[in-house]
Formats: C-alpha cells, sequence, structure tokens
C-alpha cells in the first residue's frame, strides 16, 4: 500500500436481523461473524479486515440497535455506542423486502449523536425483493436523512453491488497506511471464533426465547498429543433448567446435533479435526446478573 492509501473503520447499524453480519463476512470474502435469523445474534464488536489496493477497510460488525430488556440489552447498546463514536463511516441499513418502519427511522434520526462519521445508506438483501421494493426502498431511505454520502442497493449472498460499496467507502476514509498487516482477516481469537460457532449451532431451530440465553465458554483447547486431533471442551451456558432440557433434547439429540454442526464450521478454521465436548450448564438469569455478564465476557 502507497502513501496515497485510505485505511479506516466503517460499521453498520440497523435494526436486528437486517443482514449486517451477512454483509461484514461477505466484504471480507471469509466468516468473521456468525449469523441466524433470530435477533440479537451479535455481542460483540467484531472487527473484520478487507483490503484492497486502494487501502484497508476494517469493518466492526456490532449488535442490533433495540430496546433494552436486561441488563445484557443495555451493555450491548452501551457497546453500538462506542464503536458509532468511533468510526470514519456508518452504514445505515434497511432490507430491500420490509417497509421502513418507526424503528428505522429512529435509528436514523439517532446518527446525528456522530457527526464525525460519514453517512453511507444500504439497501440490503435486493436478491430477495422485486425492482418496485428496491425502488421504493432507496427512496423511503433516501428521505430519511439530507447528508448520505451515497445510497446502495446490495446483495451480500449473490455479491452484487459490493464492489461499488467497497469503492465508496474506501473514498470515503482518510488518507493513512493500513491499520492491521495484509494476511489479517479478523483480531478475534480462536477462541472466541470457536464459542461462536458453537453458539450459532445452538441457535439453529430453538424457539423465539432462548436465543438471548444462550452463551458459550471455551473451557479448554488444545491439540492432542501424538494425533491429528484438537480437544476442544466447552459450555453452553442457559438461565434456566428447562432451556437446559431444550438444548440436550430427547436422550441428548439436539446437543449431539450442535457438535456435528460445530465440528464442521470449527475444523477448517482450526485446520484440524476436532474432538468437541460440549456441557450445558445454568446460570440463573445471567442476563440480569452483573457478576455473570462480567464471568461471560460483557
Amino acid at each position: 500500500m502507497t502513501e496515497s492509501t485510505r485505511s479506516g473503520f466503517v460499521t453498520f447499524v440497523g435494526r436486528p436481523n437486517v443482514g449486517k453480519s451477512t454483509l461484514t463476512n461477505a466484504l471480507v470474502g471469509e466468516k468473521v461473524a456468525i449469523t441466524s435469523d433470530k435477533p440479537q445474534t451479535t455481542r460483540r464488536a467484531i472487527r473484520g479486515i478487507l483490503n484492497r489496493p486502494a487501502g484497508q477497510l476494517v469493518i466492526v460488525d456490532t449488535p442490533g440497535i433495540h430496546k433494552p430488556r436486561t441488563l445484557l440489552g443495555e451493555r450491548l447498546n452501551s457497546l453500538v455506542d462506542q464503536v458509532l463514536g468511533d468510526v470514519d463511516v456508518i452504514g445505515f441499513c434497511v432490507p430491500a423486502n420490509e417497509k421502513v418502519g418507526p424503528g428505522d427511522r429512529r435509528i436514523a434520526e439517532s446518527l446525528d449523536g456522530y457527526g464525525r462519521a460519514k453517512k453511507v445508506a444500504i439497501v440490503t438483501k435486493t436478491d430477495t425483493s422485486s425492482r418496485d421494493q428496491i425502488t421504493e426502498r432507496l427512496m423511503e431511505v433516501d428521505g430519511l436523512r439530507e447528508d448520505w454520502a451515497a445510497v446502495i442497493p446490495l446483495s451480500a449472498l449473490t455479491r452484487e453491488q459490493l464492489d461499488v460499496l467497497t469503492d465508496e467507502l474506501l473514498s470515503l476514509m482518510p488518507v493513512g497506511p493500513a491499520l492491521y498487516d495484509l494476511g489479517v482477516v479478523t483480531d478475534e481469537s480462536i477462541e472466541d471464533r470457536v464459542a461462536e460457532i458453537i453458539r450459532e449451532a445452538a441457535l439453529e431451530g430453538v424457539r423465539d426465547e432462548l436465543p438471548h440465553s444462550i452463551a458459550v465458554t471455551i473451557e479448554q483447547m488444545a491439540p492432542r498429543e501424538n494425533s491429528d486431533l484438537t480437544d476442544i471442551f466447552a459450555n453452553i451456558v442457559v438461565e434456566r433448567d428447562s432451556q437446559k432440557a431444550i438444548i440436550i433434547g430427547h436422550k441428548g439429540s439436539r446437543l449431539a446435533d450442535v457438535g456435528k454442526r460445530a465440528r464442521a464450521g470449527i475444523e477448517p478454521l482450526v485446520g484440524t479435526r476436532v474432538f468437541l465436548s460440549l456441557h450445558v450448564r445454568v446460570a440463573k438469569e445471567w442476563q440480569r446478573d452483573p457478576k455473570q455478564l462480567g464471568r461471560l465476557g460483557f
């Protein structure tokens, strides 16, 4: 990268489940953030790094902005607020297949509080929408603010218009050298990425009230001596005994399924076969308990 290259931080905001994590992964070209159709899947500020000859984008994937019902929810919103105050560009995401609603308007208005960041509007999920829907959404979004640097429709799944977004974001970044080494795709530790893959597997197919209650901790992770296996011992943490029963399933069938799905995601990441031992434990009302939240990394 030359002296004229640009680099900086961008984050995507929007209601939960508008496709922010999917967009982050598509831009980075590798899965760095887990995805799910469950709201508030993302719980940390995860950085994905995109390198181009013109510069480097550091994409900070954050939780969706929502009305908090628990201490965890308050801390997630506070995390988003902190990130928004630090980034160079904010991408406001709205799905093409849903009308702009009060939640979108509230988030768009809240961007007034982050004066230093340039703002880009992004209409996501165009692959699932008609041309009329996309046009309608672009007009609605364009009217939400006067100061959009650009309004871009795209599909993260089909990669349509991703290059247009990348070029636009890079052009809005300050001139400067790369912030991360060129081979780095995320600053997340392997253990954190493994924990997230397990949580993603546990989220699949559970009832709506359960996702918020699931957390994952890695107890131990190490290569097995004289073997090509990596041993991973992890806890899936829930809030109630009834939730523990749901995660385990009839005669352990659901937990076995979670392990199978998680291993499929973990093995390419660690580069070996994996022995994965999952234990489900109950931490009563952990989302509301400051001590428990601290232990779980929130």
